[in-house]
């Protein structure tokens, strides 16, 4: 019945056309044409930028530093207490965006909800839960450019949990580089400190500060080996189920809402009073749409992703993902108070040169190499998953 309304309309539309055309054909040839000739150009327009791997790029690099930015600026507050509850707002937002995507046809290929899978896929959605609240809860004490340095170091948990679990390697490049990752966090972290001593930072008193910066890396350590434990147990599930990216997101937002909303019930302060401070008058509107914007950011970093890799390559996505991390922590430098000392910029770029090295060690990594603790047999199925993740 749609169909033939829309036929109706269209052929009426034709007609009133055909008319118009023989009342003023000089009118219509010229109305129609320039039209026709601006739409090409249109069209040729957006097929170039979505075939243009500088484009592709920068969009994947400005979605990433937009949803670390936002997420800093939400938790920031002096008086925030409701992680679990933005972190719900996320998960929702984010569904729904992606349900509705679906029914305007831009996801055709996310599956119908299966129960039996959500099951399967449900404690996978705990560790996610156990990740980005850890996540949250080390931005919220650390500053940007820090927790942007420590981020590296669940590349080398998870490099060793491949090796224990998938039978991966590590080559001595990526030694070196998880060296370096090492080193630029004990950089950052003495130079936090220092600056806390100093009396630069948010707190005037040295000892509070001092207490802020050994929550943020109690977190941080947390956040570390959740995430790690949530990449490779995922990766493990994944594989099983014949999860596509747009699944996997789907599931991981699904499921991680009636948790965060139990959390947040339970744990967490819903008073008036406690509601006045986490959202101030004065800026409770910037916090609501910074809550509905990182929800949707994680569809933007996800299809700037597959955008990217499509138009240029997985090699260099590694790569572009690798050097993102330096206009990451410039930009908690630029938009937040961070202490902007000699020691923090040398982390900084001791951890942008570990960031490269191991990007550059996984592409060179194409045969098997020799390492300080790979398993020297290998089953099928370890191989298998081998090649998959490299």
């Amino acid at each position: 019945m749609s169909n033939k309304k829309h036929e109706d309309i269209e052929m009426a539309s034709t007609r009133e056309s055909d008319a118009f055309a023989e009342k003023a054909p000089f009118l219509a040839r010229s109305s129609s044409q320039p039209r026709s000739h601006k739409d090409a150009n249109l069209a040729g327009y957006f097929d170039k930028i979505d075939h243009s791997p500088g484009a592709s790029i920068m969009a994947y690099c400005l979605s990433s530093i937009s949803m670390t930015v936002v997420n800093k600026y939400v938790v920031s507050g002096s008086d925030w207490n409701l992680n679990f509850f933005y972190l719900a707002v996320q998960a929702i937002v984010c569904t729904a965006a992606i349900l509705l995507s679906k029914q305007l046809g831009a996801f055709q290929n996310l599956s119908a909800f299966d129960s039996v899978k959500a099951k399967k896929w449900f404690p996978i959605s705990l560790l996610l839960v156990g990740m980005i609240y850890t996540s949250t809860k080390a931005l919220q004490f650390l500053s940007v450019p820090v927790y942007t340095i420590f981020k590296n170091l669940t590349i080398i948990v998870i490099a060793y949990g491949e090796v224990l679990w998938f039978g991966g390697s590590v080559t001595p490049m990526a030694l070196l580089s998880f060296g370096l990752m090492v080193l630029s966090s004990v950089v950052a972290a003495w130079a936090d400190i220092q600056a806390a001593i100093d009396g630069f930072g948010p707190h005037a008193d040295s000892s509070a500060a001092i207490s802020t910066l050994n929550a943020g890396y109690a977190w941080m350590g947390m956040n570390v080996f959740c995430t790690a434990a949530y990449v490779l147990g995922m990766r493990k599930v994944i594989k099983k189920m014949n999860f596509k990216d747009y699944d996997t997101m789907f599931y991981n937002n699904l499921l991680t809402i009636p948790v965060l909303i139990v959390c947040s019930l339970l744990v967490e302060d819903w008073g008036t009073e406690n509601l006045l401070k986490n959202f101030p008058e004065e800026t409770r509107n910037h916090i609501f749409i910074g809550m509905l914007y990182s929800g949707l950011a994680a569809i933007f970093i996800s299809y700037c992703s597959a955008w990217c890799i499509r138009v240029t390559s997985s090699t260099t996505y590694s790569m572009v993902g690798a050097l993102n991390k330096l206009p990451i922590a410039v930009s908690g430098l630029i938009f937040f108070d961070a202490p902007i000392t000699f020691g923090s910029v040398s982390a900084i770029i001791l951890g942008f040169i570990s960031g490269l090295l191991f990007t550059w060690s996984k592409v060179k990594q194409k045969v098997q190499s020799v390492l300080p603790v790979t398993q020297p047999t290998m089953s099928a199925s370890a191989q298998s998953n081998r090649d998959a993740n490299s």
